[in-house]
C-alpha cells in the first residue's frame, strides 16, 4: 500500500508541477486535521510527520516553552516542563508522541475532512505556481490562441491558463478569430482566489520592442539598443535605435536585407507603419531625426519649457506635421520635447543659408535637390534595384518610407 501511495504521490507532483515535499506537507496537514477530528483533545497541537521513504506516520503534540502561557494549545510553562526535565529552557519545542496504535483508522467524517484539506491545498499550490510562472513573464511576448469573445473582450488560451485582452489593449480595427494564433504581451499579473488574473496587450509600445528583439539578433544580443518608442497602435510607430558596437549600422540591422526584418514586424502588427531613426545624445539632432522623413532646416531649444522650435521649408511642412498631426505628435513623444514647427519661404531660407548648412553638417542632413530616382518605399513593398548600395538601401528608404501616408 505504501508503495502505491508513493507512486501516486510522484504522479501528482509531476502532473501538477509541484514539489514532492510540498505535497507531503499538505498530506501531513490533512492527516493532522483528521486525527484531531477523531482522537484529538482540547489543548493538543496535533502535528503529523510522514517518513518520505516508507510513508510511515507519527503523530505528535507539539508545544513551545514560554515563561507565561497565553495559548495553552501551543504553549507550555517553563516551570511545569522543568519538573520533568531541568535542562528545558525558553523557546524549546517539546514533541510528545501520541501516534495511535497500529490498525487504528479514521472515521468517515475525519477521512472526508482530510480529503477536502488535500484538494484545497493542492489547488492553492497550483494557483501559486501559475502566478509565479506568469509573473516572471511580465512585459514578455508569448503566443496564444483566441479562445472566445465576450463582447469586445478577447479571452486568449495561454496553455496552462487564460489571459484577457481588453478593448483598450487591442489594436484598433484588428479582428480576432476564434482558434487563430496571436502574439500578445503579458502586461501585468495579479493573484486572485480563482488563480492569476493575466492582462494582455497588443497595443503597448513594448510589443514593438519584443518583436524587434525576436527578428533582430543584434538587439537581442545588446549590440543595438532601442532607446525610445512612440506608438499609435495600428497606424504608425517610431523607434529610436543606437549601436553599442563600432561599425554596426543600427538602422540597417533593424530594416534587414531588402527590408525583410521590418516587414515581418509590420506584418505581425497588421501592416502598422514603422519609422526607424537613429538616436542621438544631442537633443537638437535627435529632434530633427525624430521628424523623419521630413527635412528640417533648423532647431532651437528652450530648456526651461522643454520646447523645440523647428524650421522647415514650406514644401516639407505638411510632411513634418503628418496626417492629422501624427508625425509631429509621435516625434514629440519619442524625443520628450514639445515641438512647434514653422514653415519658411524660399527668401527666408536663402537668408539663413549659412545657418542651415552648419546645421546640416552637424546632423548629417542635406539641402541638395532630390535624386532623380525616388528612394524605395518598404512600407509599400517596393524593392531597391541591385545597383544601390546597402547603405543607401537602409538610410534613404527609412527617411522616405511613409511619405505616401502623409498629406
Amino acid at each position: 500500500m505504501n508503495k502505491d501511495f508513493i507512486e501516486a504521490l510522484n504522479e501528482i507532483a509531476e502532473e501538477k508541477g509541484l514539489d514532492r515535499d510540498e505535497i507531503l506537507k499538505m498530506i501531513e496537514a490533512s492527516l493532522a486535521a483528521a486525527f484531531r477530528k477523531d482522537y484529538g483533545e482540547k489543548d493538543q497541537n496535533i502535528v503529523v510527520e510522514l517518513d518520505p521513504e516508507t510513508m510511515g506516520m507519527k503523530v505528535y503534540d507539539v508545544k513551545t516553552v514560554v515563561e507565561e502561557v497565553e495559548d495553552p494549545q501551543k504553549e507550555i510553562a517553563l516551570a511545569e516542563t522543568q519538573k520533568h526535565k531541568k535542562s528545558r529552557k525558553m523557546g524549546d519545542e517539546i514533541k510528545t508522541e501520541i501516534t495511535p496504535k497500529e490498525g487504528t483508522s479514521f472515521g468517515r467524517i475525519a477521512a472526508q475532512t482530510a480529503k477536502q484539506v488535500i484538494i484545497q491545498k493542492l489547488r492553492e499550490a497550483e494557483r501559486n505556481v501559475l502566478f509565479s510562472e506568469y509573473k516572471a513573464k511580465e512585459r514578455q511576448l508569448i503566443t496564444g490562441i483566441v479562445q472566445r469573445m465576450e463582447k469586445d473582450t478577447v479571452l486568449v488560451d495561454l496553455g496552462k491558463t487564460t489571459g484577457v485582452l481588453f478593448p483598450s489593449e487591442q489594436i484598433k480595427g484588428e479582428n480576432y478569430k476564434v482558434g487563430s494564433r496571436i502574439k500578445v504581451l503579458i502586461l501585468h499579473v495579479e493573484p486572485t482566489a480563482k488563480g492569476p488574473k493575466i492582462t494582455l496587450s497588443r497595443s503597448h509600445p513594448d510589443v514593438v520592442r519584443r518583436l524587434f528583439e525576436i527578428e533582430v539578433p543584434e538587439i537581442y544580443n545588446g549590440i543595438i539598443e532601442i532607446k525610445a518608442i512612440a506608438r499609435e497602435a495600428g497606424s504608425r510607430s517610431k523607434i529610436a535605435v543606437m549601436s553599442n558596437q563600432e561599425g554596426v549600422d543600427p538602422i540597417g540591422a533593424c530594416v534587414g536585407q531588402r527590408g525583410t526584418r521590418v516587414q515581418t514586424v509590420m506584418g505581425e502588427l497588421g501592416g502598422e507603419k514603422i519609422d526607424i531613426i537613429e538616436w542621438s545624445e544631442d537633443p537638437v539632432k535627435f529632434v530633427a531625426n525624430s521628424l523623419s522623413p521630413a527635412k528640417i532646416l533648423n532647431v532651437s531649444l528652450d530648456e526651461d519649457t522643454k520646447e523645440a522650435k523647428v524650421g522647415a521649408m514650406e514644401d516639407q511642412l505638411s510632411l513634418a506635421i503628418g496626417k492629422a498631426g501624427q508625425n509631429v505628435r509621435l516625434a514629440a513623444r519619442l524625443s520628450g520635447w514639445k515641438i512647434d514647427i514653422a514653415g519658411e519661404n524660399l527668401g527666408e531660407a536663402e537668408e539663413k543659408t549659412k545657418e542651415a548648412e552648419t546645421f546640416a553638417e552637424s546632423t548629417g542632413a542635406t539641402l541638395d535637390e532630390e535624386p532623380e530616382e525616388p528612394a524605395p518605399n518598404l512600407a509599400e513593398g517596393e524593392m531597391p534595384n541591385e545597383e544601390q548600395s546597402a547603405e543607401t538601401e537602409v538610410g534613404e528608404e527609412m527617411q522616405k518610407g511613409g511619405v505616401e501616408d502623409n498629406p
